[in-house]
């Protein structure tokens, strides 16, 4: 009988991730996170929400809301116009019944394949509450947002709603 062969902990080379701008900002995220970017689709507003909570809209079969991180992060909301997108994010599980949350965009994302050697964090920028972290990738200066925040804010909002 063979002993089973050892697996080696090899280092990741690189992440592949989306370059998603938004308003003033462009933010950097894993590709695992991004289930989806869609076109701007007809909102449901939602009477008395907070100005970062834009609606909820229909997206394969599921209400999903759309929410602003422009607007968390206490910047002007956004106006959604003709390139605007919608980014669907698949949700971090705090709640089996927020599947996804989406964030407003003003474009079309880039492709990124983020290595270690090529991104650093930016001691230069302060966080807000919903910035996990202010980062340099090959030149750019951009955001890796707090999507874990983000989710936790949108389900405290609904239940204290209830």
């Amino acid at each position: 009988m063979r002993a089973p062969k050892r697996l080696e902990q090899t280092k990741i080379q690189e992440v592949a991730s989306l370059l998603i701008p938004l308003q003033g900002q462009t933010i950097l995220l894993p590709n695992v996170t991004v289930a989806e970017i869609i076109p701007a689709a007809p909102i449901q507003h939602v009477e008395n929400a907070p100005l970062w909570y834009l609606g909820n809209f229909h997206w394969r079969e599921l209400t999903v809301p759309l929410l602003s991180l422009e607007a968390l992060n206490g910047e002007a909301t956004p106006n959604i116009h003709n390139r605007a997108r919608f980014a669907v994010l698949n949700t971090t599980g705090l709640h089996s019944d927020l599947p996804f949350i989406s964030i407003l965009t003003q474009g079309l994302p880039r492709l990124a394949r983020v290595s270690e050697d090529e991104i650093s964090a930016r001691e230069d920028a302060e966080n807000r509450r919903y910035d996990l972290m202010h980062v340099s990738w090959a030149g750019e200066y951009t955001l890796i947002p707090d999507i874990t925040a983000m989710e936790q804010t949108f389900l405290d909002y609904l239940h204290s709603n209830d």
